[in-house]
């Protein structure tokens, strides 16, 4: 920390970033200095003084925590500032207490600011070199980066003409209770001499940065639910505290995007709690994806059992549906989490003991935090259980939404829970989120966005508690699809469901670009073959989901004989290379790809090999493609397709140039590639050069 009140993150003389003001508060009656669009320049985060700072062991890592004090209100910051040696990321959290004599009523708290970003390559203008990335997200259409010039974005204003800063800002921000259902909650800029400042915030339950210019250069401030955007609003009176969520921002000082999300990847695998399916990675079908769409019977699902458990599957999870007695349907009658007779007159034990005896681990989809309108639990319990908004009971879609702070709500869901897994022997919990519920709920006085907060953190205790009573079961993480894909729920969570995308041709740019969301071994990818495929069809959907977490589905007990060998060998090239997915770092020869791109590609990165999917989509066209892999540059590399051998690829490798042809003779066809050094190329394990960030290894 220098005399001026800012902290400098990096070696000294080195340093990447400058962190001032630390904590940015705005309160009712204590707003900004400078008014606008931006939630920097407050009156709070302007008057905080330095009170002292201490590190202290971590984890592993450190922390560093810097007291701050504001002496017109005593509102006092307690900055938590985490990192590990090798790293290059700072995980931050505030922790604000009112030390004062009166209330206080908070209306935004950043839990990052920081400023002093430039093109190192410099120019007339040190941000025209910049580039700013963010990434839409919608249903059915996840992942989609974009990026822009810096100057497009924050245009020159002449600040020295005017006296003051501008007053508009870029901002990405969630509504509702989808985190992302529109934007993912990340961002990241690059300069031109392949810097990156690449930003994660971990909320469910709000979230907003900002970035543009300050002081001649970029800044950007991270912030949870705040009350322009999210309707939060949070009391504190004389003694009480509020933590903010949690972000991360990780920088490269060189490679640009790609290497920043290889940190950002090891990050959230040391960040994340552990379980034995990160590291076993099971084979999942699933009945859902057109398939029995939630419809499930007895009838129908023992020639699926069968036939996945003949395919190579390891868990078999029976999706929705599977509760439904009523004659009305089963959308707005949910939340008792029955097994429905009518479907599985022999009870749906019958269908979970065969799931087993095919050696398949039994799976069940559930939507835990809502009832259905014309549930009788709407009714049984206490109408505090629910989301209300004004002393009204808040209905979406026909579902009510749970409050999980109360405790009637919790053993709700404690006694669903411990039945299917303790009396069903139930392993696998697919746990669905259809509903975007708006804000939150005023309960118990609190703004709507506070209760939303509140509920998103009981939560998160809920998850950990079902997994400290039932160690082994995996959780995956569904709204949607991909509408609730934060690292608050991937910290807990194993799984993470992508999207509900039902046409094969259109997933690959989801499946290439969710491991800028998740972790390869935590991204579900559907592969769904059916008996009508060709054979480059059938392929096609099961190449995309093979690094990745394969979610398999479809017709197989309709296929033929030789359609099924093609899906089996898929599968058993994955449990070769599954070992290697939970250590790679994902990389984009061709770029993050576009919605429409025909070409897409899409690696993993190890320390002596490199996996990459190439998709080939659209009309008749160029049927070869060269990419550049820079890791692999100079290096002597034997390309082999692993999968599959029916869409005739060839792969070539120049190593002069560390570039890699690759020939896909017919549309609509992909490949599976295995780039191996040759062995006297490989470099040994852990060298520096591997590109494999230090800490992880």
């Amino acid at each position: 920390m220098d005399a001026g009140g800012a902290v400098r993150l990096g070696a000294r003389g080195q340093e990447w970033v400058r962190l001032v003001p630390l904590v940015e508060v705005t309160a009712t009656g204590h707003g900004r200095t400078w008014s606008g669009e931006r939630f920097i320049d407050t009156a709070i985060g302007d008057r905080m003084t330095y009170g002292g700072h201490e590190t202290a062991e971590d984890g592993g890592g450190q922390c560093t925590t810097i007291r701050l004090t504001d002496p017109v209100t005593g509102l006092t910051a307690h900055v938590g500032l985490r990192t590990r040696p090798g790293a290059a990321h700072v995980r931050s959290q505030v922790r604000l207490v009112n030390e004062g004599a009166e209330a206080l009523q908070l209306e935004s708290v950043s839990t990052l600011t920081l400023g002093g970003i430039v093109d190192a390559v410099g120019g007339p203008d040190a941000l025209d070199g910049l580039t700013l990335h963010w990434a839409d997200n919608d249903w059915l259409a996840e992942c989609r980066w974009r990026q822009a010039p810096f100057r497009e974005c924050s245009v020159r204003l002449n600040r020295s003409a005017h006296g003051h800063e501008g007053r508009g800002t870029f901002e990405r921000y969630s509504q509702g209770s989808w985190s992302t259902g529109r934007h993912l909650p990340m961002g990241a800029l690059t300069d031109r001499a392949g810097r990156a400042w690449l930003w994660q915030i971990e909320s469910s339950a709000g979230w907003r940065f900002e970035t543009g210019e300050r002081e001649g250069a970029a800044y950007l401030a991270l912030f949870g639910p705040d009350d322009a955007h999210h309707q939060w609003r949070q009391t504190l009176k004389p003694g009480e505290e509020f933590a903010t969520v949690p972000a991360v921002l990780v920088h490269a000082e060189s490679g640009g995007l790609e290497t920043a999300f290889g940190e950002l990847t090891a990050y959230r695998r040391h960040f994340r709690r552990d379980h034995p399916d990160l590291h076993a990675l099971p084979v999942i079908y699933n009945d859902y994806m057109n398939t029995l769409m939630g419809d499930p019977t007895t009838d129908k699902l023992l020639p699926l059992v069968e036939a996945a458990g003949a395919a190579g599957a390891e868990v078999f999870v029976i999706d929705a549906g599977w509760y439904d007695d009523d004659a009305q349907g089963w959308w707005d009658a949910v939340g008792a989490w029955e097994a429905s007779r009518r479907r599985f007159p022999g009870g749906i034990t019958q269908v979970l003991d065969a799931v087993r005896r095919h050696g398949m681990t039994p799976g069940l989809w559930l939507e835990p935090e809502v009832i259905g309108v014309r549930s009788p639990l709407a009714h049984s319990l206490p109408p505090e259980a629910f989301f209300r908004r004004g002393g009204i009971r808040v209905t979406e879609h026909g579902r009510h939404h749970l409050d999980l702070r109360h405790p009637a709500a919790r053993a709700h869901l404690d006694q669903v829970v411990d039945r299917l897994v303790g009396d069903w022997g139930v392993g696998y919990l697919k746990l669905d989120y259809n509903v975007n519920i708006g804000p939150g709920t005023d309960s118990g006085g609190h703004s709507a966005g506070a209760g939303l907060l509140g509920h998103h953190r009981a939560h998160l205790g809920w998850l950990r508690s079902v997994l400290d009573r039932h160690p082994e079961l995996v959780l995956e993480n569904c709204g949607s699809g991909g509408l609730r894909m934060d690292y608050a729920q991937l910290a807990v969570t194993q799984v993470q469901s992508t999207s509900d995308q039902q046409d094969p041709l259109r997933y690959p740019p989801i499946a290439a670009a969710a491991p800028t969301a998740v972790t390869p071994e935590q991204s579900a990818v559907w592969a769904y073959p059916q008996p009508h495929f060709s054979d480059d069809r059938i392929a096609f959907t099961v190449t995309g989901a093979l690094l990745g977490r394969v979610h398999l589905s479809g017709f197989l007990d309709r296929m033929s004989e030789d359609q099924l060998r093609l899906v089996r060998r898929g599968l058993d090239v994955y449990k070769g290379i599954r070992g290697e997915i939970g250590a790679g770092l994902p990389f984009w020869p061709l770029g993050l790809p576009a919605w429409d791109d025909t070409w897409i590609a899409q690696g993993l990165r190890g320390r002596t090999s490199t996996l990459l999917t190439v998709w080939r989509r659209g009309p008749a066209g160029d049927d070869t493609r060269t990419l550049t892999v820079p890791h692999l540059h100079g290096s002597s590399v034997r390309p082999a397709v692993l999968y599959p051998s029916t869409a005739d690829a060839t792969a070539s490798w120049s190593p002069a140039d560390g570039r890699l042809t690759v020939h896909l003779p017919r549309p609509d066809t992909a490949v599976l590639l295995r780039l191996d050094r040759k062995a006297e190329q490989t470099a040994p394990s852990g060298d520096a050069g591997d590109g494999v960030p230090a800490y992880t290894r």
